[in-house]
């Protein structure tokens, strides 16, 4: 599959950034919806890479603000519940207006390792992508079966209309370049939001790469709604199929 061949950002300007280690300009946004359970441990383990993180709590009435604030976060409170995709743009604005380089994404239910930042960092140095996505499809024996081969199928599908590989579409840990983030504050509000980004990225020309992670399920309940959201998949992919 032929690969995009634009891209906003080069290893020369890299070296400003990555490969000095300067982790002050880059950020984390973490999207949140009733998770007091984990999100303290989740941001206790994300300082542990990066300063400077914002959680976007998308109208919890749990706890899950008071432990964010507790383990160090700035948050971000969403009135009423807006979508995760309105939490992750929530997010991204904070810090394009802080000027950050770099902004990563991850879930709030601890399925991805805040460690896995620097595997991260290590590929936006060698490669020059503007979007790094993680990719959990390398071993996936603690995936759920129906997990693993909705993935698969998902992800061929959204590869064919972005014109590049993506092996694991569905996965929400991230890596995103300033340059990309004013083309992603619009689009969907809720989970097909993190697919359109990829869509969207790829339209405008800009180049995906794919990092390998673990793949780490525990006790996370999934918050998609298996009709609703699959209708919103399949109109996002048509919407797109006619562009």
């Amino acid at each position: 599959m032929e690969q995009p061949q634009r891209g906003p950002i080069n290893l020369e300007e890299l070296s400003g950034t990555t490969r000095r280690g300067d982790r002050a300009k880059m950020a984390v946004v973490i999207p949140a919806y009733h998770e007091e359970k984990h999100i303290g441990d989740v941001v206790r383990r994300t300082r542990k890479q990066l300063d400077n993180i914002v959680v976007v709590d998308d109208g919890s009435s749990d706890g899950t603000t008071e432990r964010a604030r507790e383990a160090g976060a700035e948050v971000v409170v969403h009135g009423q519940n807006r979508g995760k995709g309105e939490s992750i743009k929530s997010g991204l604005r904070h810090w394009l207006d802080r000027q950050m380089t770099w902004v990563f994404v991850l879930d709030a239910d601890g399925q991805h390792r805040p460690e896995e930042i620097t595997v991260f960092i290590a590929a936006a140095m060698s490669d020059g992508a503007s979007l790094l996505v993680g990719n959990r499809m390398n071993d996936t024996r603690s995936m759920p079966i129906v997990r693993r081969l909705v993935n698969c199928w998902m992800s061929s599908r959204i590869s064919r209309v972005c014109g590049q590989s993506i092996p694991d579409t569905q996965c929400g840990f991230r890596m995103i370049h300033r340059h990309l983030i004013p083309e992603l504050l619009g689009g969907s509000e809720r989970f097909d939001y993190e697919t359109e980004m990829l869509i969207i990225a790829s339209r405008k020309g800009f180049r995906i790469e794919s990092v390998p992670i673990s793949t780490v399920y525990s006790d996370e309940v999934s918050s998609i709604h298996p009709v609703r959201d699959t209708v919103r998949f399949f109109k996002l992919m048509y919407r797109y199929r006619r562009m």
